[in-house]
């Protein structure tokens, strides 16, 4: 016999009462409420239009998109440089014109194929959002009728089955190679820088024109995938909190972010203070509020340490970087990383405000290390970086273009002015660029939009 028909028989015996000459009569009363099999139905139902309705071929649309757009728009300027220099008696110069008309009119469909494409996006983006807080707060509400904990300890041990994997993974992993030494870099000197491959507004839209972005290039386990934002949320100057998303397309689509709190407000102490801001073992390094310190906040504890940088460094806007026209405002520190760590630029009027690079010791404090004074002027840099010890200095050419000009090698003391490295831009100004070792890629952070550049080694 079945054990639900044991059950049956148990329950029949427990409450059944005979009454003499008539028939058993049994009550059974349930103090549960019913489960909802319905509402489980419908979960399932959602889950599986999601799964349908969102798929890597539509992303692989825009890039396609967006590549037949950068394409055309080459052979538009192409054709208009041909056009300036024909001297023909009108014949061919009008055709040309015709070829021209024919060719714009092909960029501007694909411009509204990529529109529409990107609208879809942002709009399945938003209700896939929706419905899946709406499945999460189902599914929690399902879980009360969970009684004995089975799918509890189901979940709890797919956590420890996860947990032995990566505890598996790590005893197989190869020793990773030694670290790159200031001056050898193993894939050659920078030559080109090629892009950008990213270029969109984040998800505070254009609301805030300086700030940060980027990847760890020494990420905590876990969090390999994790990519930073930091905006500075007042007066263009101030942040308390950065803000990281799981994966890159949750970013460039603005979904799912998660907030950490670095200070109680703007300003007060330890608050962000500047655009020039990065990540580097699951710690984030920034110039403190109001002073000459480089702050590290840890990610996983959320402790906050500093380190001062030498007497008359210049801070609040003091020895900032600009260019003929303009100063970026509180940019007196930058921060860097590269295969060896984080840097730290600035500039003390007893350097005549030329640039000064310091090494930025790992440990709790941090500290400086190792120190090179230069002679470049601050003023004249619109951003700098360090790839493999060797710091990189850009200017403003025009509104198109920035210009990657300058590099000092620590391990030789060799300055270089003529390097003419070309970035081509797509807003006016970058308020912050920074190199990943990991990936070979510049994050650059240009009038609220994000932007990501290939860096070409030789």
């Amino acid at each position: 016999m079945k054990s639900s028909e044991l059950l049956v028989v148990f329950l029949f015996a427990l409450f059944s009462q005979c009454v003499r000459g008539k028939g058993c009569v049994c009550k059974l009363k349930n103090s549960e409420k019913p489960f909802p099999a319905q509402k489980l139905e419908s979960i399932h139902t959602d889950a599986s239009k999601c799964n349908r309705s969102i798929s890597s071929g539509q992303m692989l649309e825009v890039d396609v998109l967006t590549l037949g757009v950068q394409r055309r728009l080459e052979q538009l300027a192409e054709s208009v440089s041909a056009l300036e220099i024909e001297d023909d008696g009108d014949l061919y110069g009008a055709v040309s014109l015709r070829v021209i008309e024919l060719e714009v009119a092909e960029v501007l469909e694909l411009m509204l194929k990529l529109n529409r494409s990107l609208g879809s996006h942002q709009q399945l983006s938003e209700s896939t959002s929706i419905k899946l807080q709406s499945m999460m707060e189902d599914m929690q509400e399902l879980e009360s009728f969970d009684h004995l904990h089975v799918v509890r300890k189901q979940l709890e041990n797919q956590r420890i089955r996860r947990e032995l994997a990566e505890c598996q993974h790590e005893l197989q992993t190869t020793d990773q190679p030694p670290t790159a030494q200031p001056g050898h870099c193993p894939q050659g000197q920078l030559v080109d820088v090629s892009g950008p491959r990213i270029y969109t507004l984040t998800q505070h839209g254009t609301s805030y024109a300086y700030g940060a972005w980027g990847k760890d290039p020494k990420p905590a386990p876990g969090k390999e995938n994790e990519y930073w934002l930091v905006a500075l949320t007042s007066s263009n100057v101030f942040a308390n909190y950065v803000r990281r998303y799981s994966s890159l397309s949750t970013l460039l689509v603005g979904v799912s972010p998660v907030d950490t709190v670095i200070a109680s407000g703007n300003p007060t102490t330890n608050t962000i203070q500047g655009p020039n801001v990065v990540m580097y073992d699951d710690a984030l390094y920034y110039n403190c509020y109001n002073g000459p310190y480089v702050c590290r906040f840890n990610m996983s504890d959320q402790s906050i340490s500093n380190v001062q940088l030498p007497p008359n460094t210049g801070f609040n806007s003091k020895l900032n970087f600009g260019h003929l026209a303009a100063a970026y405002g509180y940019t007196d520190l930058d921060l860097s990383t590269d295969e060896s760590g984080v840097w730290v630029v600035y500039a003390t009027p007893e350097n005549f405000g030329n640039v000064i690079l310091s090494k930025v010791a790992e440990g709790i404090p941090p500290s400086l290390n190792q120190t090179w004074q230069t002679s470049l002027h601050k003023r004249t840099v619109t951003n700098t970086f360090v790839a493999c010890g060797v710091l990189y200095a850009t200017r403003y050419l025009d509104k198109d273009q920035e210009e990657i000009f300058y590099s000092f090698d620590t391990e030789t003391g060799k300055e270089s002015y003529d390097l003419r490295i070309s970035i081509k831009k797509m807003q006016t100004n970058i308020q912050s660029l920074n190199y990943n070792p990991e990936d070979r890629k510049l994050y650059v952070y240009s009038d609220a939009y994000i932007l990501l550049y290939d860096a070409v080694f030789q």
